[in-house]
């Protein structure tokens, strides 16, 4: 065991756990999770419709920049709280840590819930867009295949099933795959954006790529019946989908050497170089434009497909393509890596069945949790059969949830300030502020992303964002007025209740000794 391992196991141990996973990652493979979920050349290229529809290039270009302006203040906030508890819990021993001893079970419960419902829809949003673009890529030189629900369903299972056998059969080559999906990300970002300015026969205005405003939201549009401001409202979703899922390097730090900074600058870094290679493809894709009209009704279904069409033609396009999909399918795999870890902690603390807080003693990975991962992601895509809006509804779905996984322990942070014990990496003077920022937009982007996207709203383009949301909150509250208030009491103290002798898969018996003082409160 090395002096890193040894002070991270220590660390992780005064948290009440043992070291079960292998832990063989450092800061750039840390960084690397991060980077490959949050993946810029799949969130943009994913909505890249639906940012031209809504709002248009102004709103793409410059809703960017705000976004990743409040999208940092978030991750600083959450960098330092992953500081003082790098754990694989990640946001929901956050909120236990942080809330008052009484209210601190409540606290975790619904926290966990809310990133359990954002893990699981990335993954859908991510690994459906990867069927949906091999789909595409399909059809291109084919007369009789054209991209249809049923069969990107089916493409859809493949893509998943091929990423859980990664996760259950690759897990110890995971270091060496992560870091081909870094370099996949990188170079491939790069060398699309060259690509397609460099092929372009000609180039859009600097005025249409930083002043046009579009409203393609219905007919009437948005802008029409309520205000051009709902479109911006809502259409800042491109980048605030795509820049998600940092919270990868917390569930990632049990994983990690140095897991106190590297959790915490792993989340900083992939939302810095994210912000910076995204907003570069975004203008690089917008400049490369050439025919918007069809661009914004393309033949292929796609609209990046087409602009690699009319820029590299058919062969170019293809190499694009492949690109792109590699990086949708690094993405997705690692998205169940980040999702099974924070399953795989909820079940040791007791909010999922305990037979899913199991760890393949050979490959030291949550064997079942991945899979529950995958089966989950395929439920929440079975809407795509019949509903027009189902993919824009999951990235809904992924950045609500998420960010109110994120949200409740940095409020919590700000409500007991003085009770905040800080890890090496701590924020000083501007903890307060940034946690407030940070805070506030959370509550904003939650009302923004439930509100309808298409008008007229009909059965095929009702946002039932607010639908799946909707349950997770009745779900999780019913469960704990009915349930769980009588057994659930936070992240479990594994060490002390092994060495005390008790069965932390009994909560009865966990709760007796509580009480009777046999384990220290959390």
């Amino acid at each position: 065991m090395s002096t890193d391992n040894g002070a991270d196991e220590a660390e992780l141990a005064k948290m009440g756990y043992k070291q079960e996973l292998r832990r063989d990652l450092n800061l750039l493979q840390n960084f690397g999770v991060s980077f490959s979920i949050i993946s810029v050349i799949t969130g943009i290229p994913s909505l890249f419709l639906f940012g031209l529809t809504t709002g248009g290039p102004a709103v793409m270009v410059w809703g960017w920049w705000v976004v990743a302006f409040f999208t940092m203040a978030v991750g600083l906030a959450m960098a330092e709280i992953c500081s003082s508890c790098p754990t694989s819990g990640g946001p929901y021993f956050w909120a236990a840590k942080l809330a008052r001893p009484s209210h601190a079970p409540f606290a975790s419960w619904i926290t966990g819930w809310f990133n359990l419902l954002g893990q699981v829809a990335v993954t859908t949003g991510i690994s459906y867009a990867c069927a949906t673009f091999i789909a595409t890529a399909a059809s291109i030189q084919s007369e009789t295949y054209a991209p249809e629900p049923k069969s990107i369903i089916g493409i859809y299972a493949a893509v998943l099933i091929a990423q859980g056998l990664i996760n259950t059969f690759g897990v110890h080559i995971l270091r060496i795959l992560n870091n081909v999906s870094i370099i996949w990300h990188a170079v491939g970002t790069t060398a699309l954006i060259i690509a397609v300015l460099a092929a372009a026969p000609t180039h859009q205005s600097g005025t249409f790529v930083f002043r046009t405003f579009i409203d393609a939201t219905g007919d009437p549009g948005w802008s029409e019946r309520a205000s051009p401001a709902y479109v911006v409202c809502i259409g800042v979703l491109l980048a605030q989908y795509t820049l998600t899922g940092f919270d990868a390097s917390a569930h990632m730090t049990e994983e990690t050497h140095n897991a106190a900074t590297s959790g915490s600058w792993g989340i900083i870094m992939a939302i810095g170089v994210s912000a910076l290679l995204g907003w570069f493809l975004i203008v690089g894709l917008l400049f490369s434009i050439q025919d918007l009209d069809a661009t914004m009704a393309p033949a292929s279904g796609e609209p990046v497909m087409q602009i690699f069409l009319d820029t590299c033609g058919t062969k170019g396009a293809i190499v694009l393509m492949v690109i792109v999909i590699g990086a949708m399918f690094w993405c997705g795999t690692f998205s169940i890596t980040s999702n099974s870890r924070m399953m795989y902690a909820f079940s040791r603390d007791g909010a999922l069945p305990r037979w899913l807080h199991k760890v393949d003693p050979v490959r030291k990975s949550p064997i079942r949790t991945v899979w529950l991962a995958v089966f989950l992601s395929f439920l929440l895509g079975v809407p795509s059969l019949g509903s027009a809006v189902a993919f824009t509804a999951a990235t809904s779905i992924a950045t609500i949830g998420l960010y109110t996984s994120y949200g409740i322990p940095i409020a919590l942070r700000l409500i007991d300030h003085d009770r905040f014990v800080r890890g090496p990496f701590h924020l000083g003077a501007f903890s307060i502020p940034v946690g407030v920022t940070a805070v506030m937009w959370i509550i904003t982007i939650t009302i923004f992303f439930i509100l309808p996207q298409i008008n007229p709203v009909t059965s095929q383009t009702f946002n039932y964002a607010i639908v799946a949301v909707g349950i997770v909150v009745t779900y999780s509250l019913g469960m704990w007025l009915l349930f769980a208030r009588r057994w659930f009491k936070g992240p479990v103290r594994q060490i002390q209740a092994e060495q005390a002798g008790i069965d932390v898969m009994d909560p009865d018996a966990f709760t007796k000794a509580e009480k009777e003082g046999k384990l220290e409160s959390l």
